[in-house]
């Protein structure tokens, strides 16, 4: 599993990737976890170099993926 922290964002305060079952997990300031599903290497790589964290969950993952609350 790959961890990605090394961005600011005011939501998010890290991002892991699993490139065998293909599971992205997203950890909140607030605390919160979610795990989205089936994302694939190229989306993972993308989000790694999107500009706003925030922006590029909710247009590219959130909707298109299924997710849930860890």
């Amino acid at each position: 599993m790959e961890t990605y922290d090394a961005f600011e964002s005011s939501n998010i305060a890290s991002l892991k990737y699993d490139s065998d079952t293909l599971t992205l997990q997203v950890s909140f300031h607030n605390g919160s976890d979610y795990q989205y599903f089936d994302i694939p290497q190229q989306i993972w790589e993308a989000f790694k170099l999107a500009e706003s964290k925030g922006v590029f969950l909710n247009s590219e993952i959130k909707g298109t993926y299924r997710y849930s609350k860890v």
